[in-house]
């Protein structure tokens, strides 16, 4: 049976990035098919194509998935993404997010499918010399999670090689922001992204933000950050998926961020405009492993991929994260913050 050309499976699509990405796919003509074990995605952000429940280590329901769609390709979302659990339940990480894409690839290889995109991180590169980052700058991640998403980096390269793999891995920076219509966005059980966390303060659903480290050697001592709209990132994992089409062989790593850093005190002062709230916060000392900045050079994504973001600033960022949370947010209880 010959591939839908218009049909793409994602795994883990019904995720925070999952679903924003499922939306642009179907913006640009795909049927996208939500492959997700909604341990954390959400069936409420599936709207935009069939879901399908199932576990990227079930190589059978896989099977059963890929057998019944036929996709041209697949998007690949579907991994453990909290650093600090990583470091205490690091088997948690690899067993999920190294044998899982392993077994995920597996199927592919099975059913003669040879495209697709990953969602990688720039945790790859670890506390990185230099800034801005760019794909050059040296990997050394500093956690298991960093760790096995550059393990799956190596894999597909060696899967390209001896199988004829074609992919795109996206390190991705600090994805941030909600679908400029509100239908989807952040939500997460534990909360620990800054900038939901910072709107869940000035909503009154945390008393005070908890900042860790204003003694960093940057502007006003607080880490720096590169915020891309996931909005951006959703239509960068598209251009990548086009970018396979056109080529025969591929297999690139490249970096998604704006090249623009912002603060924690920068963030929180936006937010306060946004919001036109007072945001309360208080400071802790340093999380071990946080770099000072991380930046992008985003110049291969710009080239290669033809992508540039429609939103480089934080300001809309942040406004379109404030209407979701209002919109979805506001009547919720307050929910166990394990990280801020």
């Amino acid at each position: 049976m010959a591939n839908n050309s218009k049909v793409i499976l994602v795994v883990g699509g019904a995720g925070y990035i999952g679903s924003h990405v499922c939306k642009e796919l179907h913006r640009n003509g795909y049927t996208p098919i939500c492959y997700d074990n909604l341990i954390h995605g959400h069936r409420w952000a599936v709207k935009w194509g069939p879901f399908e429940f199932g576990d990227i280590n079930d190589s059978q329901r896989l099977n059963e998935v890929l057998d019944t769609y036929r996709p041209q390709g697949v998007v690949h979302l579907a991994a453990f993404a909290y650093v600090g659990e990583s470091v205490v339940n690091p088997a948690k990480y690899y067993l999920n997010n190294v044998v899982g894409s392993l077994s995920l690839l597996e199927a592919l290889r099975n059913g003669g499918i040879t495209s697709i995109v990953f969602s990688s991180t720039c945790a790859v590169y670890g506390i990185p010399q230099k800034i801005p980052i760019t794909e050059q700058t040296p990997r050394d991640p500093v956690n298991p999670y960093g760790a096995s998403k550059l393990m799956i980096e190596r894999i597909m390269q060696d899967y390209h090689r001896a199988y004829g793999l074609n992919s795109v891995s996206l390190r991705y920076f600090n994805a941030a922001g909600a679908d400029p219509e509100a239908e989807i966005g952040e939500v997460h059980d534990p909360e620990t992204h800054l900038i939901p966390l910072v709107l869940d303060t000035a909503l009154g659903r945390k008393d005070t933000l908890t900042v860790f480290g204003n003694d960093y050697p940057t502007n006003d001592g607080t880490c720096i950050r590169d915020y891309i709209h996931v909005a951006d990132l959703a239509r960068a994992h598209v251009l990548a998926l086009k970018h396979i089409e056109r080529n025969e062989s591929t297999c690139l790593s490249i970096n998604l961020g704006t090249g623009k850093g912002y603060s924690i005190k920068e963030v929180i002062g936006i937010a306060e405009k946004v919001t036109m709230k007072k945001i309360s916060h208080t400071f802790e000392a340093r999380r071990e492993g946080d770099p000072p900045a991380l930046v992008a050079n985003p110049e291969e994504a710009f080239r290669t991929l033809r992508w540039k973001p429609e939103y480089p600033d934080l300001l809309p960022i942040i406004e379109h994260a404030w209407n979701f949370h209002k919109k979805h947010l506001a009547s919720l209880p307050e929910k166990s913050i394990l990280f801020a």
